[in-house]
């Protein structure tokens, strides 16, 4: 029995009995294409149809959703959606393809929207039969979020949306985007509202989406362009001008601070926790098998002592990590928002840093795609160094991540 589960109360005890038998024989089959790993990566239909079937089973089954009431379609459990992911991560389940609905649109809507959206707008998303995709950042509005200038002008109960959006993950797939748009060119944050927008129903009318291609060479972002799109003001979440304090609802739970845990991928793509699986199963630590596989002026990599000595730096990194991660299962520090910006924080750039290191242990490998026979580990390390800027920018930069926990946590002086 993990750790986890000796912490169960009889109801939760009961559900993690119930999730890891359905489990045991309802994961599907691995896909005739590389796995993905998070929803953000959702790039072609094949992908699209088999990760959409898998989270319309899960949530059928009870496994998303879980903690969001009955009549918003949710399992109208407490505190159980952490052991469905936990019980997923050790059945290492496909990805959830619509983890931005999940993560972000769902909460969002649950703590800002009106009944008659929750009613309407979250059972599909949390079943998967509809997509959402997140349009906040901007061509001239990247870090600076307050600064965004696609105009909603009110016209009696309608409102009509010029601008462009742009990094948007899945919104080539998507039936809905959450919006932040501004809504008084006079007052930086006040001037804000916050809207749910049709963008499918749009596509070729109002809404064009534009793929954009990633330094991967994969696609998956787009860019959006709003053209006198009309809006019913029944799409707008909370007040006139309270877009930036319902924009802090969505990046908290984007942070993973959020009082609603949901799942923003799957058992593929949650946060490793040693508690989740056997010890025999917990894998050895890659940096290592990586330096004693490949070779360096005709020895292994992890005879070099300076090599030796960033494995172990790593190392020690990581398990830091993993020690701020069990603090986080303390009651009364799970909604930490201090324990959850450092994690981003910290995870982010180790991830970046790990696979940095992993280049400069390959040497000239390291130069080999994911697609050469040749390249070490698959060429895994290439892909995960381009790959890990998006995660130190995603959900607000590094930089923005220290400066909130210097500045509201910590209470230090704003930087000039």
């Amino acid at each position: 029995m993990s750790k986890n589960a000796k912490r169960d109360t009889p109801e939760q005890e009961e559900f993690r009995r119930y999730c890891r038998d359905w489990l045991a024989s309802n994961v599907p089959a691995a896909p005739n294409f590389k796995p993905l790993k998070n929803g953000a990566e959702v790039a072609t239909q094949q992908h699209l149809e088999y990760y959409s079937v898998w989270q319309k089973s899960a949530y059928d089954a009870g496994l998303v959703g879980c903690d969001y009431p009955v009549e918003y379609g949710g399992g109208g459990r407490t505190h159980c959606q952490s052991i469905a992911n936990q019980e997923m991560l050790r059945a290492k389940t496909p990805i959830l393809p619509g983890a931005i609905g999940l993560g972000m649109a769902a909460p969002t809507i649950f703590f800002h929207g009106s009944e008659s959206l929750k009613q309407r707008l979250l059972p599909k998303l949390l079943s998967g039969e509809e997509l959402w995709c997140q349009g906040f950042s901007e061509p001239g509005a990247g870090s600076d979020l307050a600064s965004v200038q696609t105009f909603a002008e009110r016209r009696g109960d309608k409102w009509v949306i010029n601008g462009h959006k742009v990094w948007t993950s899945t919104a080539q797939f998507a039936t809905w985007m959450i919006l932040l748009a501004r809504t008084d060119k006079s007052d930086k944050y006040n001037g804000l509202t916050y809207f749910v927008v049709p963008i499918k129903s749009e596509l070729g009318k109002s809404v064009t989406v534009r793929p954009l291609i990633k330094i991967t060479g994969e696609t998956g972002f787009n860019e959006e362009l709003f053209d006198d799109l009309e809006i019913d003001d029944a799409f707008r979440l909370d007040d006139v001008g309270k877009g930036w304090q319902v924009a802090m609802t969505t990046l908290a739970h984007e942070r993973g601070a959020g009082p609603l845990t949901t799942p923003m991928s799957g058992g593929q793509g949650l946060a490793e926790d040693k508690d989740s699986k056997p010890k025999s199963e917990r894998s050895e630590f890659p940096l290592i098998k990586l330096a004693q596989h490949c070779v360096r002026n005709g020895e292994p990599a992890i005879d070099d002592p300076v090599i030796r000595d960033k494995v172990m730096n790593m190392l020690i990194r990581q398990v830091g990590i993993k020690q701020n991660r069990r603090l986080r299962r303390v009651p009364g520090l799970a909604d930490s928002q201090r324990l959850t910006l450092q994690d981003k924080l910290l995870g982010t750039e180790y991830l970046q840093d790990s696979a940095a290191l992993a280049l400069e242990i390959e040497g000239p490998a390291g130069t080999l795609s994911n697609f050469d026979s040749a390249a070490p580990d698959n060429g895994m390390w290439p892909l995960a160094y381009l790959s890990s800027f998006g995660g130190t920018i995603a959900a607000g930069t590094s930089e923005i991540q220290r400066n909130i926990l210097g500045e509201r946590i910590l209470g230090l002086d704003k930087s000039k």
